[in-house]
């Protein structure tokens, strides 16, 4: 793996040296915009609106718009050198992972011990798995500066950033969400039933990116020159009818009954006479 920085994870007075790598890959399948008259691949071109002309990398800076059409303008050293003063991950408390809600998630990476780092390493590895707590920590990485959690995963030092308190939008802000929701007993206690129904202990690996594997062999099939028909889905209608809904959703994923032996066939019962003479009147 490559290593994406490094530095050292700070605690009290202690040091630990150690270098970062991207825990996760993006699997996307990359496409270029293609010109469809010849079949190019299109460039983008940095362009100046004001001189009308094409810009070289070298002879741009970053800006920050203060007011319309004003900006202060930065180098990429002076940026640069904020984050590179501090080459190190400083650890501000320790708490338990369970009082983190999942939205402040953003990347996780792995931390290896440095070269001089093993012994310091293996220490902050084997407290933090013993006390059951995450740190949570300050750190910069290229330009940016971050909250993260420190934590352990198997025989590994992890990192997650962590968005700001003020990054994360107030729900306040998310439209047309009921004031005072009510909701029929009976169509909760089936989604209840429904919910029990498909629990599941957690397996990552029965999850698989479907929509991937397609685009994958349809490329394939592409590049053999073969034709590609796609089906279309089934049109999925509103739900009218919830509690319909909801019992249709439990006979779907309710188990399968263990099959019985069949009984023997009842006798037939015998006709009354009276039904029989009524038969056989012409």
């Amino acid at each position: 793996m490559h290593t994406v920085w490094k530095g050292a994870i700070s605690f009290g007075l202690v040091h630990v040296p150690v270098k970062m790598f991207s825990a996760t890959e993006d699997k996307d399948i990359s496409m270029k915009y293609i010109h469809k008259t010849c079949g190019t691949p299109l460039s983008y071109v940095r362009t100046c609106q004001h001189c009308e002309q094409p810009v070289e990398w070298e002879q741009i800076s970053r800006g920050y718009e203060y007011e319309p059409g004003r900006f202060v303008l930065f180098e990429k050293e002076e940026l640069d050198s904020l984050s590179e003063a501090n080459k190190e991950i400083q650890i501000l408390d320790f708490v338990d992972l369970t009082e983190i809600d999942p939205i402040y998630f953003q990347k996780t990476y792995y931390l290896a011990p440095g070269d001089t780092g093993a012994g310091a390493y293996s220490l902050l590895l084997e407290a933090m798995r013993q006390s059951g707590k995450i740190g949570i920590a300050k750190v910069s990485i290229r330009s940016k500066s971050s909250l993260a959690a420190i934590r352990v995963i198997q025989d590994c030092i992890a990192m997650e950033t962590i968005f700001y308190p003020d990054e994360i939008r107030s729900i306040a802000q998310v439209p047309n969400l009921p004031e005072n929701p009510k909701v029929n007993d009976k169509e909760l206690t089936m989604a209840k039933m429904l919910i029990e129904q498909l629990s599941t202990p957690f397996e990552p690996g029965k999850y698989k990116d479907d929509y991937r594997e397609k685009v994958l062999t349809m490329i394939e099939q592409k590049v053999a020159g073969e034709e590609i028909k796609v089906a279309p889905e089934a049109q999925k209608t509103n739900v009218i009818d919830l509690m319909a809904a909801l019992q249709a959703s439990l006979e779907a994923v309710k188990p399968a009954s263990v099959p019985t032996e069949p009984a023997e066939p009842a006798a037939a019962p015998k006709a009354k006479g009276k039904k029989k003479a009524k038969e056989t009147v012409s």
